[in-house]
């Protein structure tokens, strides 16, 4: 998710997540001192290399995921701060996950620039920090032990976590336009020595070693897929060349350093249709899904859907503007043959499109329909969050938190327990 899911005026008020990770990243910053206070602190058996790879690694066929021989479908859910949080907050989590029975999980893979409200996994160009990688090492760790897969994007297109503007700046020195019209931000798709950055990058994170299981991360199949970015967008080039450009490069260098692990975009399913009155058809954010998916390095189609924070059409009815959008894609996964996962999505409780919690969980109910029946590979809720430190639940920045707990004050209960039973179905789906 970013900060803002909108791209250009539109009639309704997007979510800011500058606010969310304003909160987030302070939260962050003190629970990555524990982390890293903690570090190697494991115990032999939590270190015994190999113990995660009791499993094999998901592969793309033929329009579906496997996995050892058999289809593969999933539901699950993003956490984006796994990456910086102590381990206790990352036990909490993913057991939460576990409970539920989700079995993919969408991380960080990423936190750009020094001297931020965050620990930097990359301090400068071409400079990391290693004991700074003592949570995302855990969390592997972690999910390995549960069964759970990752997802894990190598940049942001936004600036939480430093992203695209932060190499921008360090190459560059351009202010941050990535809310506007992205002249500057887009510098990051073609210039040299940031290509270069980016693709060092992408080899530290592969070829890291990860302490607690002794596998390099390419070496881990808990590891399910290593994403190009969190959502790139290219406003300066709305014919999507750009954009295409780039991720047709990074794709194939992802997959020749990565052979074993999937490779995915990390869009959000903008079609990048000339003259579509509604936005998220449009070409106005410089990206036309359906190119970007059929790169023969890229193994299965992202798709996000905030219909209320895209606004015009899509806010008018998000439930049934979303379940469209969904089928939308899939359709044309299958005519490309590539397999496509609904990897974000979410509604916020408004007093009007979304009225309570019941009008959501209908939402809700008929978007994981709208996969299960349609043949999706799998999807993904955004965000499964549960306990901090104090003991205290995770706060809810943006209004899409969802916690696995059975307090009757828990709001988002009844969301949990549709998203735990639709993990079955999706299951036990082929």
């Amino acid at each position: 998710m970013s900060s803002s899911k909108t791209g250009r005026a539109l009639p309704t008020t997007p979510l800011d997540r500058r606010t969310l990770l304003a909160g987030a990243t302070a939260l962050a910053a003190t629970a990555t001192a524990t982390a890293v206070a903690g570090a190697g602190t494991a115990s032999a058996a939590e270190r015994r290399p190999g113990a995660s790879a009791t499993h094999g690694f998901v592969t793309a066929r033929h329009g579906s995921l496997r996995l050892n021989g058999d289809p593969f479908r999933f539901a699950g859910t993003n956490c984006y701060y796994l990456h910086q949080q102590s381990h206790y907050m990352i036990d909490s989590v993913l057991d939460d996950a576990a409970a539920m029975g989700l079995s993919v999980v969408r991380a960080w893979a990423f936190a750009d620039g020094d001297g931020h409200s965050y620990r930097a996994l990359q301090t400068g160009p071409g400079t990391y920090d290693d004991a700074a990688f003592d949570s995302l090492d855990y969390a592997v760790h972690k999910a390995g032990e549960l069964g759970i897969r990752l997802v894990l994007p190598l940049v942001n297109n936004w600036p939480d976590y430093g992203g695209m503007q932060q190499y921008v700046q360090w190459f560059l020195g351009l202010s941050d336009d990535s809310y506007g019209d992205g002249a500057n931000h887009d510098r990051f798709y073609t210039h040299a020595g940031i290509k270069e950055c980016y693709r060092a990058w992408a080899r530290k994170v592969v070829r890291h070693v990860n302490p607690y299981t002794g596998l390099r991360y390419c070496d881990d199949p808990t590891i399910m897929t290593f994403e190009l970015a969190n959502e790139p967008r290219c406003r300066s080039d709305k014919s999507g060349a750009t954009l295409l450009t780039w991720a047709a490069e990074m794709s194939a260098y992802v997959k020749k350093i990565a052979p074993r692990q999937l490779v995915a975009v990390g869009d959000e399913g903008f079609y990048g249709r000339v003259g579509a009155a509604d936005y998220p058809y449009s070409d106005y954010e410089g990206a036309v899904w359906t190119k970007l998916t059929a790169l023969p390095s890229v193994d299965y189609g992202t798709v996000h859907v905030y219909p209320q924070n895209w606004g015009g059409t899509a806010g008018a009815d998000p439930q049934a503007w979303g379940t469209q959008w969904i089928k939308d894609h899939l359709a044309d996964g299958r005519a490309l043959g590539k397999p496509v996962v609904v990897e974000e999505f979410g509604l916020h409780v408004n007093t009007a499109t979304i009225p309570d919690a019941t009008a959501r969980d209908a939402a809700y109910t008929a978007w994981t329909k709208a996969v299960l029946d349609g043949g999706g590979a799998g999807d993904q809720f955004w965000l499964l969050t549960s306990r901090t430190d104090d003991g205290a639940f995770y706060p809810d920045y943006d209004g899409h938190r969802i916690m696995w707990n059975s307090d009757q004050a828990n709001p988002t209960r009844t969301a949990a327990r549709l998203f735990s039973d639709h993990a079955r179905a999706m299951a036990a789906a082929r």
